[in-house]
């Protein structure tokens, strides 16, 4: 069971792309339609950015655009994805042009199916060596609302505040938002070596100092660098992450929970929902407290994590996954879900992994699913072998790719 959201404002959403007319109307037929528990073969009607109707047959009238049976499923919801961070950085010390940047992201997760998507950006920075990291959010937060306010973007962005507890300043950085930013989600992210998703050192190693070029003395003193601060300012840095969520109206997610301990504490403080739990335990300790699971996409896609952690297809099997994020990599997204459709035997479930499930997590009523009266994000889907090709996408009823 997914649990609605304890956010007391739902997140604003994205002017762009404007409803259609009440002179436009789009006809998709011929169609599999993706409901929430069937497949049906037909076609869907979108007036006023809404789906108006669906209809059962394979007929095709005049001005319709026939989908000769591919399918058609909701527009994909994405509630945690780091593709903006590597458009702002597309290698290390590498500061792009935002504005390229944000609109080349846009782009991106629209050519892949996803029409609405919570830009996860890092709050809390650390001020030392080269494994360090300066403050970003509050200006990209600025650069997006400035963009959604000029209709300047393809799908519906959604802000989503990572809060590392493992800084310096994470409290001054939080600090700086207000609830008109109208922030959906905000992540508590402790990523100190030796626990959570570090918990072996050497994935860590592999991972940063790969990276950012380091030696095995400067990685050795940046791993204990990022226990000092964890020591000095852990505790207090993620109580007054969990003070801030509420103050801002901010959905509340776990992340990285590994202890049964880990996702106990986490329910105390309000989550919505878990990403990316590392082990069994914890993930089973999320469904015995009816939390909702989230998963990477690219776990599911590699039949690994990259981080030595729980296999995302086992927890499936497990009937322990509820949500898949695309993470690092958006175009996983969609193969993922009909990954997952394969894996159960049943595409209308492992579909709503991907829409309607984060859509009910992330407050958002209005997107998800198939039906009439729901926002009409859609999205045309072939099949060329096992892989799904996005052959179209609509927000509001208006192409967008």
């Amino acid at each position: 069971m997914i649990s609605a959201p304890s956010a007391t404002t739902a997140p604003a959403d994205t002017p762009q792309p404007k409803a259609q007319t009440s002179g436009d109307v789009l006809h998709l037929a011929n169609a599999r339609l993706v409901l929430a528990d069937t497949v049906l073969h037909g076609s869907l009607t979108v007036a006023d950015g809404q789906i108006a109707d669906i209809t059962e047959g394979a007929h095709v009238s005049q001005g319709a655009i026939d989908c000769d049976g591919d399918y058609l499923i909701p527009g994909l919801i994405e509630l945690h994805t780091d593709n903006l961070e590597r458009h702002i950085e597309p290698r290390p010390s590498v500061d792009w042009p935002h504005l390229s940047a944000i609109l080349a992201h846009d782009g991106e997760l629209a050519a892949t199916g996803i029409t609405t998507v919570f830009d996860a950006m890092r709050v809390g920075s650390i001020h030392r060596g080269k494994g360090g990291y300066v403050k970003y959010a509050r200006a990209l937060t600025d650069e997006i609302l400035a963009l959604r306010r000029a209709d300047a973007l393809r799908i519906s962005h959604f802000l989503h505040l990572r809060a590392e507890i493992c800084s310096e300043t994470l409290l001054e950085e939080l600090a700086e938002f207000t609830p008109e930013d109208r922030i959906g989600i905000l992540s508590l992210m402790d990523h100190t070596p030796g626990q959570r998703q570090f918990r072996d050192i050497s994935k860590l190693k592999t991972y940063v100092a790969k990276k950012r070029g380091m030696t095995d003395a400067e990685f050795s003193d940046h791993v204990t660098h990022l226990k000092g601060l964890r020591a000095e300012f852990g505790d207090r840095h993620e109580a007054g992450a969990v003070t801030h969520a509420k103050r801002l109206g901010a959905v509340l997610a776990s992340h990285d929970d590994t202890t049964a301990d880990q996702v106990a504490a986490s329910v105390r403080h309000g989550i919505g929902f878990a990403e990316f739990p590392t082990t069994f335990e914890a993930a089973e300790a999320c469904r015995a407290h009816g939390t909702a699971i989230m998963m990477g996409a690219p776990n599911i896609i590699r039949g690994g994590s990259h981080s030595g952690n729980v296999s995302a297809l086992d927890l499936a099997k497990a009937d322990l996954l509820d949500i898949v994020s695309s993470d690092y990599v958006p175009s996983a997204l969609l193969l993922s879900a009909f990954h997952l459709g394969t894996l159960w035997q049943d595409l209308p479930r492992a579909i709503r992994t991907v829409t309607a499930n984060p859509a009910q997590v992330a407050g958002l009523p209005d997107r998800g699913e198939l039906a009439t009266g729901r926002r009409a994000d859609l999205v045309r889907v072939a099949s060329m072998g096992d892989t799904p090709v996005v052959r179209g996408v609509w927000s509001k009823g208006r192409q967008v790719g």
